[in-house]
């Protein structure tokens, strides 16, 4: 249906400024919002149904325009670094009122009512006003949808307002560049101009869930994935792309409860999210059948390209962008979870794909070294096309999320570590990466035996077994798993060499606390202790 601006949201957008008078579409089905696409020519549907978009100059996030206006709600709470950029409170007002008036100059808007948080205690109303329809489509997937009856007395907690084609002038605004995104708590609002990347409006609602769900509700925002077992226990995997999260949490024998956020209470893990947001770069039926056949009519992807002459989508096509994307509502999954609630957790796993191949295939963590690991949010990515780079390189990003948390880590840190003691929960760090040696010299770990390694860990088969400390890492190693060959458990077993394990175990020592140095006066001694022995 599409309606004039005098219905619903003839408030919300007068509050918010504008006197828009031509057409305002409201809560469109996402048949109407692919039909709007394909009207204004920003679109077209692949061979199976679904709909294909390019984002325009940004093909992903971008973390140096982001800003959180920085007053009295936020000035001595959020943990202002390279992530949380400060902004004045007058800019804020400057581009809110440009966006007002560039979008009063356009001849339609898409407005839509979600909500945030599958636990109806944190639900978090959002309304979403965009220029383009497919931005629209994007919010449709990825937040919760409420009913006809909800909607009847819909009061918004917050707004999220997109204009892409708003090119800011960064001396008048404060900002970088010509794009930014802008998060005001004052005023519970966040404005993204310039930019068409869908995944700036789901990364926007994350970031502020993390700092009111910690700060506020006593609750532990997670940027992970998590699935729940027939018996209700529910498992949690954090890592950062490349890990495995979710094709290693896609399990057929536990519920999929979500893919990418969630939340910790005392008595639960609720999903933040209505839908998945899926990398597709060389994306094949065999190696993730759920995702691939999530791309159908509804599901919206992003910034791919066809075969030629055809509208089959080639996935291993990367000259727009190794970011390609699809988003779907998790009822494309077959085995979702609904309501995307799951019990406590009895297991954590913290995947990371060491490409030095220093760190066990499967290791288990105590407290302390649970959440020296979870701040220092570790994987290494392999050598890239650049002549003669041949080493991996090294990525740390504290809790596995550092561009979305407000808060400095190490109250994400204390939270964990409280509610794994309270829920005697088991963490495992698994290594998805390199093992006999580093990339280019030993072999990728074989998934079979990581996800026997994880089966293992979920039935309680590693309960009863013998365990030995890593020597520098200090986490235990078991020296049997079910269906995994002993040889691999031990790195350094695997290596030719074991001089030359010794030596890059130390340099990947080194390179942790170097890294972790930035968050040591915010940590307790017992985290500080779980650093790597050098």
């Amino acid at each position: 249906m599409s309606v004039p601006v005098v219905s619903i949201p003839k408030k919300s957008l007068l509050r918010l400024g504008l006197q828009h008078s031509e057409t305002v579409h409201y809560q469109l089905s996402p048949e109407e919002l692919v039909q709007d696409t394909l009207r204004i020519g920003e679109g077209v549907l692949n061979d199976t149904g679904a709909l294909v978009i390019r984002t325009g100059e940004f093909t992903g996030r971008s973390p140096k325009d982001k800003f959180t206006v920085k007053d009295e709600t936020t000035a001595d709470t959020i943990h202002w670094n390279d992530f949380n950029i400060p902004i004045e409170p007058k800019y804020f007002d400057i581009i809110s009122k440009k966006m007002s008036e560039y979008l009063d100059r356009l001849p339609e808007l898409w407005v839509r009512d979600c909500y945030a948080c599958s636990d109806p205690r944190y639900r978090l109303n959002v309304r979403v006003v965009n220029e383009k329809p497919w931005n629209n489509l994007f919010a449709y997937n990825m937040f919760l949808r409420p009913t006809e009856e909800e909607l009847e007395n819909f009061e918004p907690d917050w707004y999220v307002i997109s204009a892409p084609g708003l090119l800011l002038d960064p001396k008048e605004c404060g900002t970088r560049q010509h794009n930014a995104a802008v998060v005001s708590f004052k005023h519970r609002t966040i404005l993204i101009a310039g930019t068409g990347y869908t995944g700036e409006t789901k990364k926007g609602i994350f970031t502020i869930l993390n700092y009111i769900l910690p700060h506020e509700k006593n609750v532990l925002s997670m940027h992970c994935s998590a699935n729940m077992g027939k018996d209700g226990d529910t498992a949690i995997f954090f890592g950062l792309s490349g890990t495995g999260k979710t094709t290693l949490s896609a399990d057929p024998n536990r519920q999929l409860i979500g893919d990418d956020e969630h939340g910790w209470t005392g008595d639960n893990i609720f999903n933040f999210e209505g839908g998945c947001y899926a990398k597709t770069i060389n994306l094949t039926e065999e190696k993730e059948p759920e995702i691939f056949h999530a791309i159908r009519p509804g599901a919206l992807v992003e910034n791919t390209c066809f075969f030629p002459g055809t509208n089959r989508i080639n996935f291993d096509d990367g000259s727009i962008t190794e970011n390609t994307r699809v988003s779907y509502p998790l009822h494309f999954i077959s085995n979702a979870q609904e309501p995307s609630v799951g019990g406590l957790p009895k297991n954590i796993f913290f995947l990371t794909c060491d490409a030095f191949g220093v760190l066990p295939p499967v290791s288990k963590l105590n407290p302390g070294q649970a959440m020296y690991q979870f701040i220092s949010g570790y994987t290494a990515k392999v050598a890239g096309t650049e002549a003669g780079v041949t080493e991996p390189k090294p990525t740390f990003s504290a809790c596995f999320g550092a561009p979305f948390l407000p808060l400095h880590p190490g109250k994400y840190a204390q939270m964990l570590g409280e509610k794994m003691r309270e829920n005697k929960v088991n963490v495992w760090m698994i290594n998805t990466g390199w093992t006999g040696g580093p990339y280019g010299i030993g072999n990728r770990m074989k998934l079979k035996y990581t996800r026997a390694m994880i089966t293992a860990a979920l039935e309680g088969k590693l309960d009863d077994v013998n365990f030995e400390t890593h020597p520098v890492f200090g986490m235990a190693i078991p020296v049997s798993c079910p269906d995994v060959p002993t040889e691999v458990l031990n790195p350094r077993n695997t290596w030719a060499d074991q001089k030359a394990y010794d030596e890059k175990a130390a340099y990947l020592a080194g390179l942790f606390v170097k890294n972790f140095e930035k968050y040591a006066d915010g940590v307790s001694a017992e985290i500080l202790a779980a650093a790597p022995k050098i």
